[in-house]
């Protein structure tokens, strides 16, 4: 029999780079041989350990295969395997700065946006469900925001030029609006109403008839707005600052601005679960990668990762995460909140 038996695993899944505690018994590691974490064949790095428990950190190279059993071993002594979840990597070679968007056949849309007033070869990639990786826009500078709307078309904003685009299940592309400042986050409500976060401090509305309004006033952002819309029909937006205690806003349909939750450091993509909680990339009480706020007060780690950028829920209770080059699939069991 081991002497030593994982007894469990925070958060619940990973990304290259996570940060996770393994909790264990049966043996005094503190002190011993230092003992090896491995992640299937992959050997991690071992940040801490402690007599019941340890902090490892995700190899890179264990993204390509998934699920895999995590094993603690030490002087000659090996634990049960563990099952683990490990996001497995779909497409690199990426630039997302937002969330990647999914349209109803599971294909994702992912963007690569440059650094501003940079023309890239391509502007939006498409990944299957079986990982092909094909070119979908060619001709958005600077690619930000994505979202789709209930007809099947894809909204992307352009930080740039503070356009808004408007593209067919095609690809053909056309200019939808235009004067929304550094356009970054979008997203749609079920009337058909356009959102556009101008990061210098403005959220726009754009009715279906295109008529503008200025919706809501927030603090600037150095980076970008992240927007996404409750079952409660309010707006919940993230726009990182220079300060290391962000809020996550909640504006009401009238546009009255609240905080829903401060103390994040750099918080950024958003989206809801099909019960309504929300998620937000983020670092808190020095922890990184994707919280669920199932109590508003209370934000729990989900996926522990570095570089995080965005997310967004897929079929088969998938999420869709993408940090600054690469775009994963962590299977997290739970079902994400459909299109308005």
């Amino acid at each position: 029999m081991p002497g030593i038996t994982i007894k469990n695993v925070a958060p619940k899944a990973a990304l290259p780079g996570g940060e996770v505690v393994i909790e264990y018994s049966g043996r005094e590691l503190a002190g011993s041989a230092r003992p090896v974490v491995r992640f299937g064949d992959f050997t991690a790095q071992v940040m801490m350990a402690s007599s019941d428990h340890i902090i490892a950190k995700v190899p890179d190279s264990s993204s390509e295969i998934g699920t895999q059993e995590l094993v603690i071993a030490t002087d000659g002594d090996t634990s049960r395997p563990f099952p683990y979840e490990i996001g497995k990597k779909l497409a690199s070679n990426l630039h997302p700065v937002a969330n990647p968007a999914l349209d109803p056949e599971g294909n994702v849309y992912a963007t690569y946006s440059g650094r501003r007033g940079q023309k890239t070869p391509v502007s939006i990639y498409k990944i299957t469900p079986k990982g092909a990786v094909t070119p979908f826009v060619t001709d958005i500078m600077n690619a930000t925001g994505l979202a789709f709307s209930l007809t099947g078309d894809l909204f992307v904003s352009s930080r740039n030029e503070g356009n808004v685009y408007r593209v067919d299940p095609a690809g053909r592309t056309e200019l939808y609006i235009e004067g929304m400042g550094i356009a970054t986050g979008i997203a749609l409500d079920h009337d058909g109403n356009l959102y556009v976060g101008d990061r210098s401090g403005s959220i726009f509305k754009i009715s279906p008839s295109k008529e503008i309004f200025v919706f809501a006033t927030l603090e600037p952002s150095i980076a970008a707005y992240h927007l996404a819309f409750g079952f409660d029909e309010y707006l919940y937006v993230s726009g990182p600052t220079t300060s290391s205690f962000d809020c996550i806003y909640r504006v009401s349909p009238s546009g009255e601005v609240d905080r829903f939750f401060t103390g994040l450091g750099r918080p950024q993509g958003l989206a809801f679960d099909i019960d309504g909680n929300l998620y937000s990339v983020a670092s808190y009480r020095g922890r990184r990668g994707i919280f669920r706020f199932r109590d508003p007060k209370k934000p729990e780690l989900m996926v522990a990762g570095i570089s995080l950028v965005g997310l967004a829920f897929a079929q088969h209770e998938n999420l869709i995460v993408v940090d600054s080059g690469s775009l994963y699939r962590v299977r997290l069991g739970i079902m994400g909140k459909p299109l308005p």
